[in-house]
């Protein structure tokens, strides 16, 4: 694992279960076992019912693109440079939840709104794996 120099995730309470999901190789999100309602990020408390009872639901990573941007001029240069063209993406999981992170594993041309997309894991430091996504069926590297 190399250094990595950009930001990172501040884990909380109500996204400690998230991130230790994710370190697991898992994308774990919160349902409220009031009224169902799936819930992303992680919160005190449902806003559909406001209870603050839920449960931890295990998602097979699967979702359809909704909207994103190629970066092209990265910000801070420093940081980011190596990285251009990157894709920053909000993805629809089949959960009803909406995620924001990147698209790896293809070309921004070949980005298309809808494209079936699957969640794979990049451990960035000891502590810290992040979920990024890959057009579905392409083999993770």
């Amino acid at each position: 694992m190399t250094t990595y120099d950009k930001p990172l995730p501040v884990e909380d309470p109500d996204s400690a279960t998230f991130w230790a999901g994710c370190r697991n190789k898992q994308l774990l999100f919160q349902r409220c076992t009031k009224c169902r309602t799936m819930r992303y990020p992680a919160r005190p408390f449902c806003a559909n019912c406001q209870s603050a009872e839920f449960e931890m639901i295990e998602s097979p990573g699967k979702g359809q693109l909704y909207s994103w941007i190629v970066v092209r001029h990265p910000v801070p240069k420093e940081v980011y440079a190596g990285e251009v063209p990157y894709i920053v993406a909000l993805i629809d999981m089949d959960e009803g939840v909406r995620v924001a992170s990147n698209i790896v594993g293809c070309k921004p041309e070949d980005v298309r709104a809808g494209m079936a997309l699957q969640v794979e894991f990049e451990q960035v430091t000891p502590e810290v794996t992040l979920p990024k996504f890959r057009p579905a069926g392409l083999a993770t590297a």
